[in-house]
């Protein structure tokens, strides 16, 4: 930064000044904007940086916006341009090969044979008696620990890894679950 110039954000400290509405805007606003900001792209960083960038175009418009009630409307639709621009001129920087230069991987799990398995895992859940499924709920699906589960049931600790014990046991000789293993 030479002496001539100034610093990088002097608007910054003059947004303030020209519009205090504008101001109490993005104070007001922000956090609502951030999360439809990050509802378009993939990154949080490069959502601050489109929100940053509509409320830019939302300063230099301010004098022309009658409405101020139709306010997030207007950044919203900004959020969404900017968005579409950046995608439009997003450099391509893939090439057509002959060989396919990803390794081959573990390929991803159906996602019906993963709804089936979860459906299954839980009916054999609902078969157990009603204390051992409480622990087992507790335990695995509300991810408590053992001393955890056993204050919320009123037992001791032992008792929850006998209960436990034996519920695994259940599930794993459930023959709805046998094709599973």
């Amino acid at each position: 930064m030479t002496a001539t110039t100034g610093p990088v954000c002097a608007g910054a400290s003059t947004a303030a000044t020209a519009y205090p509405s504008f101001t109490s805007y993005v104070r007001a606003r922000g956090p609502l904007l951030l999360r439809t900001a990050r509802s378009l792209t993939a990154n949080p960083s490069d959502a601050e940086d489109l929100l940053q960038t509509a409320l830019a175009k939302t300063y230099v418009a301010w004098e022309r916006i009658e409405d101020h009630r139709a306010l997030d409307g207007y950044v919203r639709r900004a959020l969404v341009n900017t968005r579409t621009s950046q995608w439009r001129k997003r450099k391509v920087d893939e090439f057509a090969c002959e060989e396919l230069p990803e390794p081959q991987g573990v390929p991803e799990p159906d996602p019906a044979e993963r709804q089936a398995l979860h459906d299954a895992m839980w009916r054999a859940v609902m078969r157990l008696p009603d204390r051992q499924r409480a622990m087992v709920v507790l335990r695995y699906y509300e991810d408590l620990s053992e001393a955890q589960t056993a204050a919320v049931l009123g037992v001791s600790v032992g008792t929850v890894k006998s209960a436990v014990s034996r519920a695994l046991g259940k599930l794993r000789d459930d023959p709805e679950l046998a094709p599973i293993r």
